[in-house]
């Protein structure tokens, strides 16, 4: 009760007001400095090879369980490689969209490739290391040819964009006007 009596404004049906001025503390260069010096280009990679190669894996393991191949399936790992780029690498400017869509493109390729090297596998009654192992510079072109098809190169450019989408951090207020101030 006499929080109440202390505020001469507080109306009891209003909501709290978060942005009301004096509030906050103000933001400080310094802080925009922090944001920039958290980016890791390396840890952005890192995880997106982890995502990626996770991605293979759990891909592959659902065709063998299914005995179906789901092309859309490598928008999921836009996303994957997107929010692991934005988690790990903290990035802030251009080059971690770049690094994700790059990577994002290039494993939608590689996990096509572990996904027809266990299709074989399964044909042949072997590995899949077995098969990947045996891939010589004869078998590429038969892969692209046979095995990538329009879809399959359409949704890698959609997984792309999504993980280009997903991989900057989002700065609230506070942050984005540390940032300006560091940079001005």
């Amino acid at each position: 009760m006499k929080e109440m009596a202390a505020d001469p404004n507080h109306q009891v049906l209003r909501l709290r007001k978060k942005h009301a001025p004096g509030r906050h503390e103000r933001p400080v260069a310094a802080d925009g400095e922090r944001l920039l010096k958290a980016q890791s280009i390396g840890q952005a990679l890192a995880a997106a090879f982890i995502a990626v190669i996770a991605f293979a894996v759990i891909w592959s393991m659902m065709t063998s369980a299914l005995g179906r191949i789901y092309p859309w399936m490598t928008v999921l790992l836009g996303v994957m490689v997107g929010f692991a780029v934005r988690r790990a690498g903290q990035g802030l400017d251009w080059r971690f969209p770049s690094i994700a869509a790059a990577m994002a493109f290039v494993g939608s390729v590689f996990a096509k490739v572990v996904i027809a090297a266990g299709t074989t596998a399964n044909e042949f009654g072997i590995g899949t290391i077995e098969v990947l192992r045996s891939v010589t510079t004869m078998t590429w072109p038969v892969f692209f040819d046979e095995a990538m098809t329009i879809a399959d190169w359409v949704f890698a450019l959609f997984a792309a964009v999504i993980a280009a989408y997903y991989a900057n951090r989002r700065l609230n207020r506070r942050e984005y006007q540390a940032l300006r101030m560091y940079q001005e």
